[in-house]
């Protein structure tokens, strides 16, 4: 049965679930959701509750939540092991996952990203304080996944991980301001980690097609 995704076209954490999907190397119909539209369909409604993205359906199997969903994605499907059996690298990489759900997301994307460079093509109001919120924030971010990159040139070492297809997404769009690619250069691990992993042929096929 074909699997499904439901999720925004910009939308950093849809960007994620779709890298998951194209690194494990598994065929997928993209079914294009707005959370932010006045209504959204009763049907999406049904499968995320919370009216976010991204949403995957495979088998009359419902995952939301992307970290929930990146996990079913390598654990379900052949392909290239997406989590190290290790426990330390495994502790490892879902550690720089948390940081950055929990401290990466809102200073890099909502912030940086959105003032900086998306609202002002899409001809939205920005929000300067915000911007310069955001770019107070992120050295410190910045420096903690420089400290906890491994020493290969993926984030847990030599190979992909689900930590590099979480970063990569967050990262991308960072560095679309100038001031965030600026700050990137100071971190020589996170820049030749960002140098390697920009460059795969599954990050440059998901990469939103922007204004």
């Amino acid at each position: 049965m074909a699997i499904e995704l439901h999720g925004y076209q910009y939308s950093v954490y849809s960007w994620i679930a779709r890298l998951a999907l194209h690194e494990k190397g598994v065929a997928h119909n993209w079914i294009e959701v707005n959370p932010f539209a006045e209504t959204i369909p009763a049907s999406y409604l049904a499968t995320h509750p919370f009216k976010r993205v991204p949403a995957l359906i495979h088998a009359g199997f419902i995952a939301y939540e992307t970290g929930a969903i990146t996990r079913y994605v390598d654990e379900a499907f052949d392909g290239p092991r997406l989590q190290s059996m290790e426990p330390r690298e495994r502790a490892r990489g879902n550690q720089i996952m948390s940081i950055v759900d929990s401290y990466a997301y809102w200073p890099l994307v909502r912030q940086v990203f959105s003032h900086g460079v998306f609202r002002p093509r899409m001809g939205l109001p920005v929000d300067k304080d915000e911007f310069r919120k955001g770019l107070e924030a992120a050295p410190g971010i910045l420096a903690a996944l420089e400290a906890a990159a491994g020493g290969g040139p993926y984030l847990c070492g030599n190979q992909v991980s689900l930590a590099d297809i979480h970063l990569a997404p967050m990262i991308g769009y960072f560095v679309l301001s100038d001031q965030g690619r600026a700050l990137l250069q100071k971190h020589p691990a996170v820049s030749y980690w960002w140098s390697e992993f920009s460059a795969r042929a599954a990050f440059v096929a998901t990469r939103p097609r922007l204004p």
